[in-house]
């Protein structure tokens, strides 16, 4: 039955400009575009569920329709939650693993080096390919050993002593991947006189959203936003995230695809960058040294959607000696679990040559990005090294090589 609270279809005036933005609808004729799968569609699928076709599986949820649609419709939501509210689930022991980070991470830091060890060998790759539908080209992150959560223990009392804080959701790249970009947080924050506080916190839901698993999403995210909300009111503080899709499903996804009041935390989280450039603007600037490097800055999609570029832009612009070059806006294709399955691999790399093509273009030294996938679609697509925009940062404050 239809939703009267959600009816954003109907403002849809049909100009298509959301499906020539999209970059999966030039990548695939097997997307027809945002506007038939989403606003079209979905007038026809209210009355007749069986008209879903699997097209729609495409869609990479890059929300690149939304930013583009002039009427504000939720294009991207729509094809989302028609996804798992028509489509009859079939479990994939593929699909289950990808979307459960935690589960994951948990068990490959606790052996990390074996790992990343075999994750790299052929027979390995081969079985993941050939039984798991996970393609061979597709290079997978390493673990790190132990987790951030465990670093920070240690230093807790030494955060405690700021005078302001910051409620810090790390996120799983952070926890089970790279402890040095948390660090990097760390380091930024504590140069702006800001203490950092690190609550319990659950996987954000993005790729449980992404795989189906919508029950699991609702409830990590029932428990990060009781536990953020608990910590930021105890604290006094905001809560900043250094991950532009954690952040975008803490603020916008929650409420919009998972239905669930968000309210106790909207207002109060910030984007990394967002965060220190209003700090920055205040005179909150910290001594920094040259870091003379050429560099070419790519804006991830959903913070584009967030609007929180111009903020990352700008933090990067006070940091002595950066050449930046800041890149045309382009989709890099991976959309989180979306490149690591056979299905959708090769329209993901179509999706991503264009910026390949521009990062080949502007001769970068490394490349820099705000979110964990882009970062690792780019590495494994490019030549280039990518680092966070917090990293580039803390390097100009602590004066290690970058």
């Amino acid at each position: 039955m239809i939703k009267l609270e959600n009816i954003s279809f109907d403002h849809c005036i049909k100009c298509t400009v959301c499906t020539i933005y999209c970059p999966v609808a030039r990548a695939t004729h097997h997307f027809p575009g945002p506007k038939q799968s989403g606003p079209d569609m979905e007038r026809l699928r209210i009355k007749s569920p069986g008209l879903l076709d699997d097209s729609l599986k495409y869609c990479t949820n890059c929300k690149r329709c939304e930013i583009a649609c002039p009427s504000n419709v939720k294009i991207a939501d729509l094809i989302q939650s028609s996804k798992w509210r028509y489509f009859r689930k079939a479990f994939r022991v593929r699909d289950f693993f990808l979307a459960r980070t935690d589960l994951m991470g948990g068990v490959a830091t606790r052996a990390s080096f074996l790992v990343n060890f075999f994750i790299k060998l052929f027979p390995v790759k081969f079985f993941l390919d050939r039984f798991m539908k996970i393609p061979s080209e597709r290079r997978f992150p390493r673990y790190a050993q132990g987790t951030f959560r465990a670093w920070y223990k240690k230093h807790r009392k030494e955060q405690e002593a700021f005078a302001e804080k910051a409620v810090y959701f790390h996120g799983c790249y952070v926890n089970y991947n790279n402890h040095d970009l948390g660090k990097d947080v760390v380091t930024v924050l504590n140069a702006m006189n800001v203490g950092v506080i690190v609550t319990d916190e659950k996987c954000c839901g993005v790729p449980l959203i992404a795989n189906g698993y919508i029950d699991k999403a609702r409830k990590n995210a029932l428990f990060n936003i009781e536990s953020l909300a608990r910590s930021a009111s105890e604290s006094g503080a905001r809560i900043v995230s250094a991950s532009s899709s954690c952040s975008f499903a803490l603020k916008h996804e929650y409420p919009n695809l998972l239905e669930l009041d968000n309210s106790a935390i909207f207002d109060g989280l910030d984007y990394i960058t967002r965060f220190i450039h209003e700090r920055f603007e205040k005179g909150n600037v910290p001594a920094m040294g040259p870091v003379p490097v050429r560099a070419a800055y790519h804006s991830p999609c959903h913070l584009e959607r967030m609007g929180g570029v111009m903020n990352t832009i700008e933090v990067l612009k006070k940091i002595p000696g950066l050449e930046l070059t800041i890149l045309h806006s382009e989709c890099c294709g991976i959309a989180g679990t979306y490149g690591f399955k056979k299905e959708y691999y090769k329209v993901a790399q179509k999706v991503g040559d264009e910026l390949f093509k521009r990062i080949e273009r502007a001769n970068p030294e490394i490349v820099i990005t705000d979110c964990e996938t882009c970062k690792w679609q780019i590495e494994m697509s490019t030549p280039y090294r990518v680092e966070h925009p917090v990293t580039v940062l803390a390097r100009a404050i602590d004066g290690k090589k970058l």
